[in-house]
């Protein structure tokens, strides 16, 4: 069967309109298309909550910089000066951290947003079609802003210590797309999830907060590895934040930093779990949204 209707204009290349098709047996490679075409809402969302969320703050754009440096003050003190946690190799304790907070902040803002997203813009799931799954994906994109920000901050303060990065920095690419594959699949995971039962959008904040002391953001991982046996390390590196922040602090201290270990190989398959669980999850509830929400 086939029908067609005016959807919104997708992309600055396609003046006209174009026809939608609905054909029996295709729809899921309609779908597919039907992202790529609509790929320009996906950036006209995105730089939209970026534009609301600086203009309707007291601190404006300073804020992305603020919370990941108070943040990491806060844990050097606690955690490098009263608890006397060991840095990794010769890096100072307070870059050691950062180096952490640049994928988990990109995590859990992602994670955050994205769980959010399809009910604060209920208004056009239930007006005019387009590939759902953009919604969230634009909350992904919009928490990259905040992490290219926390980038930059990195470079002042390893300009600060005078320390500097090595050949690894080369492989930071690798675990930020593994930190996306992650935040990304659970984002649409917690989006279909907060579609159907409104309790979990009390229950993810909780869940992030707790998942910031299971993950070695404060402290090296090699403190774990040293308590636990191999076998709970294996279990404990289920997280997927485990490999993927040991990567960055690899990629990013150099040095005695472990990079690539068990910990990494099932941060990489739980990551791609992660990321196709949510895009299927999210596909099987998302044709509800319309008349649940």
């Amino acid at each position: 069967m086939t029908s067609s209707a005016t959807p919104l204009p997708a992309t600055s290349d396609s003046f006209g309109d174009f026809d939608l098709v609905i054909e029996a047996g295709h729809s899921e490679k309609r779908y597919w298309h039907d992202l790529w075409r609509y790929r320009e809402l996906l950036f006209i969302l995105a730089w939209r909550d970026v534009a609301v969320r600086y203009k309707q703050t007291v601190a404006g754009a300073a804020w992305a910089i603020l919370q990941p440096l108070i943040n990491m003050i806060i844990m050097t003190v606690i955690f490098g000066k009263v608890a006397g946690l060991p840095s990794l190799g010769t890096a100072p304790y307070a870059i050691m951290v950062f180096a952490a907070m640049l994928p988990w902040q990109f995590f859990s803002n992602a994670v955050s947003n994205a769980g959010q997203s399809v009910v604060n813009n209920a208004g056009m799931i239930s007006k005019v079609y387009f590939p759902r799954a953009i919604i969230p994906t634009s909350a992904v994109l919009v928490s990259l802003v905040d992490f290219a920000v926390s980038l930059v901050i990195l470079g002042g303060l390893m300009a600060w210590y005078d320390f500097l990065p090595t050949w690894r920095l080369l492989a930071l690419p690798l675990f930020t797309l593994m930190a996306i594959l992650a935040a990304t699949g659970a984002g649409l995971f917690i989006t279909a999830l907060t579609v159907r039962y409104r309790d979990f959008r009390f229950i993810v904040p909780f869940v992030v907060q707790f998942g910031m002391y299971v993950s070695p953001v404060a402290y090296s991982s090699e403190v774990i590895r040293e308590k636990l046996h191999a076998g709970w390390f294996a279990l404990y590196c289920l997280n997927p934040l485990v490999g993927i922040i040991d990567g960055f602090r690899w990629a990013i201290l150099g040095g005695d930093a472990v990079g690539f270990h068990l910990g990494t190989w099932l941060s990489l398959a739980v990551s791609i779990g992660l990321f196709v669980g949510g895009v299927a999850f999210f596909r099987k509830t998302e044709r509800m949204f319309a008349d649940i929400i």
